[in-house]
């Protein structure tokens, strides 16, 4: 008989750790190795990598789960290798080859195909993606031969810009650092850039740099936190509102602070916003989000008093 595993105790965690999600591993996955890490009751992460991708990887824990919807919805910067001459089945290096093309690109050839992609364009969401269809994701399709028809999307490409490398014409591997909205597929541009110069392309690999305003610059490795010891993987973590950082700041005092938390709207003399944090007397009492509307604060996502008075206890 195989001995049990000894149950991890879990605690009440709250705030956003940034991750440097290794090659090979899932979201999921590098979610769960954090979160066994912390020893975490709730923890989440804002959006998916790919396994062969790289980055930044936002992860919610506690209070913070509640905002991960502004990470997934942020813009998102990437540095993307592209090949080209060879297309795959997947776009991307892990799928077989489908053609290989002779490569003959400049970089100025480059810099013009690259700029009939920015602005507002529609993709084409790839087979090999988790999108559902009659509720199975559509990289199962791919797998069993199927291909489903997709609509395009509309996207927005904010900039393209050419990494210098010396090497890059001569070996047709260009790098490229893409800023763009949320539900971009990065292998789908990098194959749409391969068209238009007639060679085909996919991509060689990718890396996520930043999103929402916070960047790798910030980010630890899943070994850099096995290394730290349990005060130290605490202090790493970002606040619990850090994902609203750059939202207005609404503070109320304690009987209106309690009436927020209740859920009831409450008539202050503040500027319309579409989007506002809110906090009580306590800097650290971060009580949730709403939006101003007319003179009345109107709340959309509320903390649990439990979790505002975890805040506090916060160091």
């Amino acid at each position: 008989m195989n001995a049990q595993r000894p149950r991890i105790p879990r605690r009440a965690v709250h705030g956003v750790l940034l991750l440097d999600k290794p090659l090979g591993l899932s979201s999921n996955d590098a979610l769960q190795k954090a979160k066994r890490l912390y020893r975490a009751e709730k923890a989440g992460h804002t959006g998916t990598l790919d396994p062969l991708a790289t980055g930044l990887l936002p992860l919610c824990f506690g209070a913070a789960t509640k905002f991960s919807q502004v990470s997934l919805d942020a813009d998102k910067t990437y540095r993307a290798t592209l090949q080209l001459g060879t297309t795959t089945t997947t776009a991307d290096a892990e799928g077989e080859v489908l053609q290989q093309r002779e490569v003959n690109v400049t970089r100025a050839q480059l810099q013009a195909a690259i700029e009939r992609f920015t602005g507002p364009i529609r993709q084409v969401p790839p087979m090999h993606s988790a999108l559902k269809h009659e509720g199975r994701a559509l990289y199962d399709y791919a797998r069993a031969g199927i291909e489903i028809e997709r609509e395009a999307r509309a996207v927005t490409i904010h900039r393209i810009a050419i990494v210098d490398d010396e090497t890059a014409q001569a070996e047709g591997r260009w790098t490229l650092d893409v800023r763009c909205s949320k539900g971009t597929y990065i292998r789908t541009l990098a194959e749409d850039i391969g068209e238009a110069l007639g060679c085909g392309a996919h991509l060689a690999a990718l890396r996520r740099t930043e999103t929402g305003g916070l960047t790798l610059g910030q980010a630890l490795t899943l070994e850099q936190l096995a290394g730290m010891d349990e005060a130290q993987r605490e202090a790493a973590l970002l606040d619990a509102d850090a994902l609203l950082a750059d939202w207005p700041v609404v503070r109320l005092g304690d009987e209106d602070a309690g009436r927020f938390l209740s859920g009831l709207r409450r008539r202050l003399p503040l500027a319309d916003a579409e989007q506002v944090r809110v906090y009580g007397p306590d800097p650290r009492a971060f009580l949730g989000s709403g939006r101003v509307n007319a003179g009345e604060l109107i709340s959309t996502r509320l903390l649990s008093p439990v979790e505002v008075q975890g805040l506090l206890k916060t160091p």
